[in-house]
């Protein structure tokens, strides 16, 4: 009895014991839960004055100054990013032998570092009085680094036969690469070039190490510099700051299904007339004297 040619379908013994195992999965994450809420609301992490400084408007200024920070940061960096891949994916199909052993070992440096390392050094050594342009850059040269081999892959995965029938018809290398070789590599790797745009904008959270006044910044002065009765309200904090980096991350991944979706349209195209629409009706020869 198989239900597909991946595996089988399990038996009466094996189904009972999945839905015993699913109960009793599901009866410990909402025991856990429950523990969770129950010590919070004992903490007084729960009351309602936690949650009613986010009517202030003095608190809600700075929840939106650095959501905006925050996408300024991440604007340049997806930018900065995409374009600084498009450069070392070319550079590293390069014919010429040190370009691409420049490409690779730029790559294959900066994707090792840790992220915060980069950041960190690009502020105390360069930027040190401009922090936004530190997160930013140590963005893009990471971010950018994996945009690079995504489109590798993507521009290896275009078959050999039209980057033959490209050369045959007398373009350049350049020309292949620009009109036929990347459009495709962008089409067939376009989730994960947005996935990527999405761990960037989770990555701006880095600032707050330069003290970029971001989000992740903002909400931790909100929590430290806020007292509710003698408490600091952490866990609200971090609840309405989570939401908001789902809200945008959700937002983000809304467009590059828009944008796909629009591609897949594109992709269909002109539909092709039959032999009988009036365009394609030929005239008789006429009769030769």
């Amino acid at each position: 009895m198989s239900a597909s040619v991946l595996y089988d379908a399990p038996g009466p013994k094996a189904v009972v014991r999945n839905r015993v195992y699913a109960v009793v999965g599901s009866v410990a994450i909402i025991a856990l839960l429950v523990v969770c809420v129950m010590r919070l609301a004992d903490k007084g992490d729960l009351a309602g004055g936690m949650w009613d400084i986010f009517n202030y408007t003095g608190i809600r200024k700075n929840i939106a100054d650095g959501i905006v920070a925050t996408m300024k940061a991440f604007g340049l960096a997806a930018v900065g990013s995409l374009v600084l891949g498009v450069v070392l994916v070319v550079c590293r199909l390069s014919d010429q032998r040190l370009v691409r052993w420049l490409a690779t070992a730029f790559i294959e440096l900066f994707r090792s570092i840790p992220l915060l390392i980069t950041i960190y050094a690009l502020w105390v050594g360069f930027l040190t009085d401009y922090s936004m342009w530190a997160l930013a850059l140590g963005l893009s040269i990471y971010n950018g680094c994996v945009q690079a081999e995504v489109l590798r892959a993507g521009i290896n995965s275009v078959p050999t036969g039209q980057r033959e029938a490209a050369y045959a018809l007398g373009l350049s290398k350049t020309q292949v690469m620009a009109s036929v070789l990347m459009p495709q590599a962008v089409r067939a790797m376009l989730p994960t070039i947005i996935s990527q745009l999405v761990v960037t904008l989770k990555d701006t959270s880095l600032g707050f190490i330069i003290l970029y006044p971001e989000l992740l910044q903002t909400a931790r002065l909100i929590a430290s510099n806020t007292q509710v009765n003698g408490q600091y309200p952490y866990v609200s904090t971090i609840v309405v700051i989570g939401a908001i980096y789902i809200a945008m991350c959700l937002l983000l991944s809304a467009l590059a299904t828009w944008i796909e979706k629009r591609g897949r349209r594109g992709r269909a195209g002109i539909a092709v007339a039959s032999p009988t629409d009036p365009d394609f009706t030929v005239e008789p020869a006429a009769d030769v004297v």
